[in-house]
């Protein structure tokens, strides 16, 4: 099915603006309750998680889809996850509605797939503090002992330039990596060595991507760790992160110039597209 690139602006426009627990939290729960109605009109199981922080009660929004018959449902799941806060004083176009535009895209495409496993998309909240709407997520699967099959987290995937030394490199990085910032890194640490494989093979047609699988959970290579994905790794279970690498390209990164005109909307379509085919592989049923 070929890309709705009106329904992608659409959702972009509507996600787009300051979602932040104490200076906008109304914008911050009109855009829980959009994802919660976007879930629902894919076909999803829509479900929150409330966590206690800061105080209050947050929640993070949960959409299902299963296999239609016999044992595939109790698979373990294969998670879809981005974050829907963004930090004080910036719309956070880029951080991150451009991730969760990518997600509702794919949540609306899983219709179509007959699945071998079920997918699990998950919108996390209050990712800017500390990760912690992840970080209650993870801790209650490790609680209820549940396994996945892995999780991919989005994570600033909608600015992208064709520009010689448009790409800054961060310190550490044990690979080469390009200078022009038109490519799409996918992140792992060792547990997910497979995971990343897969990922990176499954999207490589579809854009240029650029893998990493650190040692351990990124510890010596703290800007690998700055997403969701490193709650998964801390409770043990397999996680990649899927990234335009933020401030290593994007100038507005946190700022308030993060706005949906500085988008590339070829770029974003090409990851929802990747992301699609990698779903279609990792949870779909092979024809036979």
């Amino acid at each position: 099915m070929p890309i709705d690139r009106n329904r992608i602006r659409e959702d972009l426009q509507a996600l787009v603006g300051e979602r932040h627990p104490i200076t906008s939290p109304n914008r911050l729960r009109q855009t829980e309750a959009y994802l919660h109605r976007r879930f629902s009109e894919a076909g999803l199981v829509v479900t929150t998680h409330p966590f206690p922080a800061l105080g209050h009660t947050y929640q993070n929004v949960l959409g299902t889809v299963l296999p239609e018959h016999g044992p595939s449902q109790a698979a373990p799941p294969l998670i879809l996850a981005a974050h829907f806060d963004s930090v004080q004083g910036s719309p956070g176009a880029d951080d991150n509605a451009s991730a969760l535009a990518v997600m509702l895209h794919v949540a609306h495409q899983v219709r179509t797939m007959t699945l071998a496993k079920p997918i699990r998309f998950i919108a996390f909240n209050l990712e800017e503090d500390n990760l912690l709407g992840s970080r209650a997520y993870t801790a209650l699967l490790r609680k209820n002992g549940e396994v996945i099959y892995g999780a991919i987290v989005l994570e600033c995937v909608g600015y992208a330039s064709h520009q010689p030394n448009s790409q800054k490199i961060p310190p550490g990085i044990p690979i080469a990596v390009p200078t022009t910032g038109n490519f799409l890194a996918v992140i792992g640490n060792e547990r997910s060595h497979h995971l990343t494989g897969s990922v990176t093979q499954a999207m490589n047609p579809h854009l240029p991507i650029v893998p990493l699988v650190v040692p351990g959970n990124g510890e010596k290579l703290p800007d690998t760790r700055r997403s969701d994905h490193t709650s998964f790794w801390e409770q043990g279970l397999p996680a990649v992160m899927l990234t335009d690498t933020a401030n290593f390209r994007n100038p507005h990164y946190h700022k308030s110039t993060d706005t949906l005109d500085t988008l590339n909307l070829d770029f974003i379509a090409a990851v929802a597209d990747g992301l699609t085919t990698t779903v279609s592989e990792l949870a779909g049923r092979p024809s036979t």
